[in-house]
């Protein structure tokens, strides 16, 4: 491994870095998506604190998510709830 050449530390889990591909069934068809599980985790998370389920999330998701993907637009979505200035471009 490459010494840091950065004046910071940094910290990953590898686990929480690893991809894993679900299966969720929105606007009636059947979609795999992959996210990596610190994705997925905060997927749950925020859908726990919206009272609805993750795949209503996704849904509602999808439905905004214009040409976008839809693991891209589950993550900036995820990214937009810690950095609220993101929603002001």
């Amino acid at each position: 491994m490459k010494p840091s050449v950065l004046p910071i530390a940094i910290s990953i889990d590898p686990a929480l870095a690893r991809p894993k591909k679900r299966s969720l069934t929105i606007a009636g068809h059947r979609t795999s998506i992959t996210l990596e599980d610190a994705f997925w985790q905060a997927l749950k998370q925020a859908a726990e604190e919206a009272s609805v389920s993750v795949t209503a999330l996704a849904s509602a998701i999808d439905e905004a998510r214009g040409e976008a993907s839809l693991s891209a637009a589950i993550r900036v979505y995820l990214l937009a709830r810690q950095k609220p200035q993101l929603h002001e471009r």
